[in-house]
């Protein structure tokens, strides 16, 4: 329903983007995942209209995205944001109707109150009229996320992009805005692109994991493909932070800086394999290809590669 297709967003010398293929499809949630800095954030605004990539494409339902003030107006009803600080998306001065119902006011959708009503309800504000003339300060922080998802439900999206969507939220709160937005895909058959740092989120929620590391997915596939048998030394190090892991792994050198890309393998600099001798020539010298947006287990590591064409 939502692609990318070979992606490059730069800003000035700094290449955040650099050639990137996803899809999200209907009744889909899939988890782009990665440190701060590596692109992530940069590649769901690309994805919203918000940033114009300088090559490549993002595609809905199979045709371009039009750069129009009328295009991107109606591809906006259909692929809504979610972001991850409740407090600073909701205006102090205004009610929590108020707030869901400017969606709807810009769209100049018929029944505004029924609109309201049911957007709240789908959200978990229940009675919804209960908060209408509540504001913002006098809601719990689970609440107010609520109101946020009530805002973008009010256009009766396709696609949810929720950009950290429980990462300023209590623990005790974050299961419940997790089980929201599983029901709403349940329900109403909602894809979503969540972005994340936090693989544990991942794990439970999405069907389809991306890594990415310094502009590029270097690892996707099935959540509990990527998750239980993470492939690339980058996603090995990202899952040894959790709890459970049996061992933690510390990686070398300077976090990705996208304005100077290493030759090679992205990777390389900081990759544990290289640092215990486990590299090969091609981690330092030869650029590897960029992912296709496919669902089938795929990551971009010379050493892997290496490895599974020795085993063929």
């Amino acid at each position: 329903m939502l692609e990318a297709t070979d992606v490059v967003v730069e800003f000035g010398r700094a290449r955040a983007v650099d050639g990137v293929n996803l899809s999200v499809a209907p009744g889909e949630i899939v988890a782009l995942v990665g440190e701060s800095g590596c692109g992530k954030t940069t590649l769901a605004r690309t994805l919203l209209g918000l940033e114009k990539p300088r090559s490549g494409n993002v595609s809905y339902e199979g045709r371009p995205l039009s750069y129009s003030g009328r295009a991107l107006r109606a591809f906006r009803r259909q692929v809504q944001l979610v972001l991850q600080d409740p407090t600073g998306s909701l205006n102090p001065r205004h009610t929590v109707y108020e707030a869901v119902a400017e969606g709807p006011r810009i769209h100049k959708l018929p029944d505004e109150e029924a609109v309201v009503t049911s957007a709240l309800a789908r959200a978990g504000l229940r009675p919804p009229e209960r908060f209408f003339l509540r504001y913002p300060h006098e809601l719990s922080g689970g609440q107010r996320q609520r109101v946020v998802i009530a805002g973008a439900l009010a256009l009766d999206p396709k696609i949810l992009i929720a950009d950290e969507p429980v990462a300023s939220l209590d623990a005790s709160i974050r299961g419940e805005i997790l089980a929201l937005l599983l029901r709403l895909r349940d329900d109403l058959g909602l894809g979503a692109l969540v972005v994340t740092h936090d693989l544990g989120l991942a794990w439970n929620i999405a069907d389809r994991v991306a890594v990415m590391y310094l502009g590029r997915i270097v690892e996707s596939g099935r959540t509990e493909d990527v998750l239980t048998n993470p492939q690339h030394p980058y996603t090995q190090a990202l899952l040894s932070v959790l709890p459970e892991s049996p061992e933690r792994i510390i990686l070398t050198g300077e976090p990705p800086d996208p304005t100077q890309i290493p030759s090679g393998c992205r990777f390389h600099p900081r990759c544990q394999l290289v640092a215990a001798g486990n590299g090969i020539d091609a981690c330092h010298s030869t650029p590897l290809p960029v992912l296709p947006a496919t669902t089938d287990p795929q990551v971009a590591c010379h050493v892997v590669q290496a490895l599974q064409a020795a085993s063929s």
